[in-house]
């Protein structure tokens, strides 16, 4: 998949079936728009493609507005969103970045600056709610009239449902937000992980005898707390473990988010290396203690918790194994 932060440049530039969305998380309603688009670009032999944007448009309007309580807190970071749309078969990926000179575009320049002229649009398909240009001024009808007139075919996706739910990011980051992961999974399809580089920290896990691996979070995440995981990448199998994703208030005033992992039974360096822990149940919400004393005992109930819920699930699967 070949991934561009802004439109390709002349030489780069290719005939596209499209589709335009932040993709946040892409759960089973982004799969089943990306999956017609994939096939949309087979029947008519061009590249699938996906137009997305970083920062997303409502953080950027949250920044200039001097309130960031505003922007949607992230379910993926870029990593896992392109990830996610290679998964989905898609051929080309641009990142647009999301400015003030972006925002300014009007329906008949985005149309013409980016669809036509940038991206060499041929089919497109969009949700059935899409709004663009400068004030979301442009809707699906605008759309398809700017697609006769420039030659390429528009499509709508109608919403699709879990139940009597509407499948969106939002209803992901309610499920999140609550710890509710079998829906989480469920709108997904798959388990919710956070992938990313281990970094070093500041040892203080080590010095409570829980040291940890650290992954930087640089955006707010949907879900904060501390939870049982697992973390792929490391060995063969999943390895168990207990995390903690927050701001760290007892040890860090920054505001800064870090998710730190404590793996069980398990010594070798990690630092560099590229991991994916998958969240699985959450024990608590972050507190913010007195005391070092005070958190290292939170952080081992935590860590029996965790050690308890694998040795359950351990017997529960070995004696699956034994019917």
């Amino acid at each position: 998949m070949k991934v561009f932060r802004g439109l390709p440049n002349a030489q780069a530039r290719a005939p596209c079936a499209l589709t335009i969305g932040n993709f946040d998380g892409v759960h089973i309603g982004h799969q089943a728009l990306l999956a017609r688009v994939r096939g949309a670009a087979t029947e008519l032999g061009i590249e699938a493609a996906v137009m997305t944007f970083e920062p997303h448009p409502r953080e950027f309007f949250a920044q200039r507005a001097g309130d960031l309580s505003k922007a949607p807190q992230r379910i993926a970071n870029l990593r896992d969103k392109l990830q996610s749309l290679d998964d989905a078969g898609i051929d080309r990926v641009v990142v647009e970045h999301f400015s003030a000179q972006f925002a300014a575009l009007t329906p008949q320049e985005f149309t013409e600056k980016v669809l036509v002229d940038g991206l060499h649009v041929k089919w497109l398909m969009v949700g059935d709610d899409f709004c663009y240009g400068a004030r979301r001024a442009g809707d699906v009808a605008m759309l398809q009239e700017a697609g006769r007139k420039y030659g390429f075919h528009v499509e709508t996706l109608p919403t699709v449902m879990n139940g009597s739910t509407r499948i969106s990011s939002s209803a992901v980051r309610l499920a999140l937000a609550a710890g509710d992961f079998p829906l989480a999974t469920q709108l997904l399809g798959h388990p919710y992980a956070i992938s990313g580089h281990v970094i070093h920290g500041q040892k203080l896990g080590r010095t409570l005898g829980f040291p940890t691996l650290n992954l930087r979070v640089a955006h707010r995440p949907a879900l904060s707390g501390v939870f049982i995981v697992q973390v792929h990448g490391l060995a063969p199998l999943p390895l168990p473990a207990v995390a903690s994703l927050g701001v760290r208030p007892t040890v860090d005033d920054s505001g800064r988010v870090l998710l730190e992992v404590h793996l069980f039974d398990f010594a070798q360096s990690c630092y560099g290396k590229l991991v994916r822990v998958e969240f699985l149940e959450k024990l608590r919400d972050e507190e913010k203690y007195d005391d070092l004393p005070t958190l290292t005992a939170a952080i081992e109930r935590d860590s029996n918790q965790a050690r308890a819920y694998f040795e359950q699930r351990s017997g529960a699967i070995t004696a699956t194994d034994r019917i």
